[in-house]
C-alpha cells in the first residue's frame, strides 16, 4: 500500500509521504546507501590527532599572527611555544653539580634547538629554565620531545641523585589536556551511550530501538568527525573557509562535539520514533507506522535542521580557527543527521524491523517503570476517571 497516492487532503505532506514509501519500499537500497556514504564520510577519522590551537591559522593581518611569523623568523618555529623544566634540589650544592648535566643532557636531545640559562630561587634549591624544540608546538616532533624528555633524557641525567624535573609549560599542558581527554573520551562516550538506552528503553518500552538509536547516533558522530579531520587536520578544501594551510583538531573541540551532537540527534530520534509509536499503537501496521512517522516529522525535522545549519556555518566567518572547527563540525554533523541518517537509515532499518522493532522481554517488561514522553497514559486515566464519574451521576 502506498500511502503516498491515498491522501487527496492539501493539509498532508504529499512530498514527505512519497519519500516515506519510497524508503519503506526498499529498505535495503535506502540502509545500504546511507551507511555507504556515511562510512565514506567518516573514513578519515582513523587519522584524528588531537592538538592545539594554531596561532599560525589566523589572518595574517592580525597582531598576533605578525608577532607569530616575527618570532619565527628570527628564533625558529618553537620559540613561541617553550618548554618550562622546573627542577628541585635536596640542597644547593647538588642543584651546582647536577644541573649543568642536565642541561646538557637536554640540549643534547633530538629536536631541542636551545636551552636557556637556569634561574634559581634564594635558597638555591630550585631552579627553572626553558627549551626551545625546532619544531611547532602542535607538531608530533613537539609531542615526541615532551614524551622523550620526561620518560628517557631526565630520569637518566638525575639518576642517582635525590633531585626531581618536571617539564611544564603551556606546550606540555595542551599535550596532557590531549592526552587525557583522548583517555576518558571513550569512557564518556560509552556513558552518554549508557545513559541514553536506558532513557530510551523506559520511554519506548523496546529492547531494538535504544539500540538502533545508539548506533545510528554513533555513526552521525564518527562522519561529522570524519569531515573536520579531512578539513581542518587533513587540509581538503581550508582555503575556502579562511585558512592558509591545515591546521591540528583542538583536543576539546571533539569532546564536546559528541556531547552537543548526541544530545541534538537524540531529540530528532525522540520526535521521529514517538510518531511512529504512536501510529503502530493505533493500526499495529509497521510499515504504515514507519511511513505516517516520517511523513509527519519530515518537515519539522530538516526546517530545524537547516535553521541549526545556518546557524553554525555562519561560525566560519569568525576568525578563531577553533570557531571555524566547531562551526563546521557542528553544520556538517546536523545537516548530516538529518537527512541521511534521520530521513533515510532511520526509516529503512525500522521497515526492516518491522514489528520486532517494538518487542520487549516480559520479564524486563515487567521491572520497567511506565512513562510516558507525550503524557498520553496521564490523559487517557484521566478521560477514564471522567467517564466514570459521569457513568456515576447519571445514575
Amino acid at each position: 500500500m502506498h500511502l503516498g497516492k491515498t491522501h487527496p487532503d492539501d493539509k498532508k505532506p504529499h512530498g514527505w509521504l512519497r519519500w516515506a514509501d519510497n524508503v519503506a519500499d526498499r529498505p535495503w537500497t535506502a540502509a545500504i546507501a546511507s551507511l555507504l556514504v556515511l562510512f565514506v564520510l567518516a573514513l578519515p577519522i582513523f587519522q584524528l590527532e588531537l592538538g592545539q590551537n594554531d596561532i599560525s591559522a589566523l589572518p595574517k593581518d592580525s597582531t598576533s599572527r605578525e608577532a607569530f611569523e616575527g618570532m619565527d623568523d628570527g628564533f625558529g618555529p618553537g620559540a613561541y611555544g617553550p618548554l618550562l623544566i622546573a627542577s628541585e634540589f635536596s640542597s644547593p650544592e647538588e642543584a651546582k653539580q647536577v644541573l649543568p648535566g642536565l642541561q646538557k643532557a637536554i640540549g643534547g636531545t633530538d629536536d631541542v634547538a636551545a636551552v636557556s640559562e637556569p634561574s634559581l630561587d634564594k635558597a638555591g634549591t630550585v631552579a627553572v629554565f626553558t627549551v626551545i624544540s625546532k619544531s611547532e608546538p602542535w607538531k608530533d616532533e613537539t609531542v615526541e620531545l615532551v614524551e622523550s624528555l620526561r620518560d628517557e633524557v631526565i630520569p637518566a641525567a638525575l639518576e642517582g641523585t635525590k633531585a626531581s624535573s618536571y617539564v611544564g609549560g603551556q606546550t606540555a599542558g595542551y599535550i596532557d589536556l590531549a592526552t587525557k581527554i583522548a583517555d576518558k573520551l571513550p569512557l564518556m562516550i560509552a556513558i552518554v551511550v549508557a545513559l541514553s538506552f536506558i532513557v530510551l528503553l523506559v520511554a519506548f518500552r523496546s529492547l531494538l530501538v535504544p539500540i538502533k538509536a545508539a548506533a545510528c547516533n554513533l555513526i552521525s558522530v564518527a562522519a561529522a568527525y570524519g569531515v573536520v579531520t579531512a578539513v581542518f587536520q587533513l587540509g581538503w578544501g581550508v582555503e575556502l573557509i579562511g585558512l592558509d594551510h591545515s591546521i591540528p583538531i583542538v583536543s576539546f573541540v571533539p569532546l564536546l562535539m559528541f556531547a552537543i551532537l548526541f544530545g541534538l540527534s537524540m531529540d530528532y530520534e525522540v520526535f521521529l520514533l514517538t510518531q511512529m509509536k504512536e501510529h503502530f499503537k493505533e493500526t499495529g501496521d509497521a510499515r504504515a507506522a514507519v511511513v505516517q512517522g516520517l511523513a509527519n516529522t519530515g518537515r519539522v525535522i530538516t526546517s530545524a535542521a537547516a535553521i541549526m545549519v545556518c546557524v553554525f556555518t555562519s561560525f566560519v566567518l569568525v576568525e578563531d580557527p577553533v570557531v571555524k572547527e566547531f562551526g563546521i563540525g557542528l553544520a556538517v554533523a546536523i545537516a548530516i543527521d538529518a537527512t541521511l541518517v534521520r530521513c533515510l537509515l532511520v526509516p529503512a532499518v525500522m521497515t526492516l524491523l518491522g514489528e520486532r522493532a517494538w518487542w520487549l522481554p516480559r520479564w524486563l517488561d515487567r521491572i520497567l517503570p511506565h512513562i510516558s514522553i507525550e503524557g498520553e497514559e496521564y490523559f487517557a486515566r484521566l478521560d477514564a476517571e471522567k467517564a466514570t464519574a459521569a457513568t456515576a451521576g447519571s445514575d
